[in-house]
């Protein structure tokens, strides 16, 4: 690996900070920095639709497998009862 040459004093390094400042104010001021406005569309509340089929309909859609893995994952089962004793909980 060939060693870098020594920085040349002479040329800046990148921009002064009065450049910098001048360039992020002009920045923040453009749609671009903040992306595009929302629409008034995207605004409004979504209705809650009527035709949505039916509970029942949307969960015989997913694949069986992927149901079982879901149920096995997320669903709490009771094992055992044991009685414990008040010294084991926290008071």
């Amino acid at each position: 690996m060939k060693d870098a040459p020594p920085p040349d004093d002479s040329v800046p390094a990148g921009p002064s900070a009065e450049e910098e400042a001048a360039f992020l104010a002009q920045d923040r001021g453009s749609e671009q920095f903040y992306g595009q406005p929302p629409k008034a569309e995207n605004l409004e509340p979504e209705s809650a639709d009527p035709a949505l089929p039916p509970m029942e309909d949307l969960v015989k859609r997913i694949p069986a497998p992927a149901r079982e893995l879901m149920e096995e994952l997320f669903r709490a089962r009771f094992v055992t009862v044991k009685r414990m004793p008040q010294t084991a909980l926290k008071s």
